[in-house]
């Protein structure tokens, strides 16, 4: 009897397969339709879909949880939320957000997420929201691994030193370089934004996530900027272009183009369907915008999408619990991808395209020799799972059971 193993067993593939998964030593050691060994550890799945585990591509925990201080957003905008948030971060403190983003991460732990990238605002001085997350990602590093984003919410130009800040929270441990050049005082600015965040990222071997062109204004045109940037320095892959809403407003002719020269980048995009349908579209009458980004046709050309949170239970959204598939759920209702095919690939956007867009392939997945990172939900395939929201029962984090939910049982008398 191998005593430091688990066996899941008879649990169902995405493609179908009913198989035995062995656990050893973190790792997968084996799957098979049937492994005889005998282990102090079993599951059995009954037939239950085993997946790869969420990926929340967006989401900024240092707000999580904070919907209500010091003010409610009562216009819904984006604008508002960033003031609300400018006037509850002067009384940052490290306890708070650290208590706050660990309650977040737990939440969406439970829910199947283990791998997280979150935003940092570097704005202030302190880089109290940076130091909280960054301590955060050591503390939950054996149960959840989290990048940190140094984000300037307030614009790299905004300010005389938030160009300093910016480069001070690298030096000081964050995994990704943010902007936000839409945001800046003027256009020229956002322009020179672009250009010092990849000159960062050159210089300190940095990924990049950019809030781009979050706004339904049709002539912010930033996105075209990071993608040019992104062919030149050879970035590519290592570049995520996020919400990228105003994509929805351009006319067509602008967009066949610009998707075309998206294609030679290989650039990533995420898109936050439940934030961006609720905060754009504020100064429409009717017909109102969607506000979302052009998720369907970026996925039909092939490039790699996924999606976020962005907010759960803050400034800018009061909502939301942290479950990926509410998540997906929207993706579909928004981005009309109604189709069976198209279905699967919303799911497979807060699974697989998610761990391309924070570059954890090596971490991720369901086969031999791969970390033992996988959930087990309450349905026989992608398509149950998205209809049903159903239920995670299992998930297993670096080789241990982390997470054990029970479906609900309704009772007719």
């Amino acid at each position: 009897m191998i005593s430091d193993a688990l066996i899941l067993r008879q649990g169902r593939l995405i493609n179908g397969q009913l198989v035995d998964i062995l656990i050893e030593n973190s790792r997968i050691t084996a799957i098979k339709n049937q492994l005889p060994q005998q282990v102090k550890q079993e599951i059995q799945l009954n037939g239950n879909l085993i997946s790869p585990p969420f990926v929340e591509s967006h989401i900024h925990l240092d707000s999580a949880l904070n919907a209500g201080e010091p003010r409610f957003n009562q216009s819904g905008t984006l604008f508002e939320g960033i003031q609300i948030w400018g006037e509850r971060k002067q009384n940052l403190t490290l306890a708070d957000v650290k208590k706050r983003a660990i309650a977040a991460l737990k939440q969406q732990a439970a829910q199947g997420v283990l791998f997280v990238r979150s935003h940092a605002d570097v704005s202030e001085p302190s880089l109290t929201a940076l130091q909280a997350l960054l301590e955060v990602r050591e503390t939950v590093k054996d149960w959840i691994t989290l990048q940190v984003v140094a984000f300037p919410q307030d614009g790299i130009y905004s300010q005389p030193e938030n160009a300093i800040l910016l480069e001070k929270a690298l030096a000081m441990g964050a995994d990704v370089v943010g902007g936000i050049p839409h945001y800046e005082l003027t256009r020229e600015d956002g322009v020179n934004s672009i250009q010092q965040i990849f000159a960062l990222a050159e210089k300190y071997q940095k990924l990049i996530d950019i809030h781009c062109d979050e706004i339904d204004d049709d002539q912010s045109r930033f996105l075209e900027v990071v993608n040019a940037w992104a062919i030149k320095t050879g970035f590519g892959e290592k570049v995520t272009a996020s919400h990228t809403t105003a994509f929805g407003s351009y006319n067509n002719a602008y967009a066949y183009k610009l998707l075309g020269m998206l294609e030679r980048s290989r650039l990533n995009f995420v898109s936050n369907p439940l934030i961006n349908i609720t905060l754009q579209g504020r100064t429409d009458t009717y017909p109102k915008r969607r506000g979302v980004t052009r998720v369907k046709e970026l996925w039909q050309a092939g490039l790699n999408v996924s999606l976020g949170h962005d907010c759960i239970q803050d400034p800018w959204y009061i909502l939301g619990t942290g479950n990926m598939l509410d998540v997906a759920n929207m993706a579909i209702h928004v981005c009309l991808m109604t189709g069976l095919a198209e279905i699967d690939a919303c799911y497979d956007m807060i699974t697989a395209h998610g761990a391309k867009t924070l570059q954890v392939e090596n971490q991720y997945g369901i086969a031999v020799g791969k970390p033992a990172n996988l959930i087990v939900l309450n349905a026989q395939n992608r398509f149950q799972a998205m209809r049903d929201r159903s239920t995670v029962l299992y998930v297993i984090s670096q080789g241990k059971l982390l997470v054990e939910t029970q479906a609900p049982v309704t009772t007719w008398h």
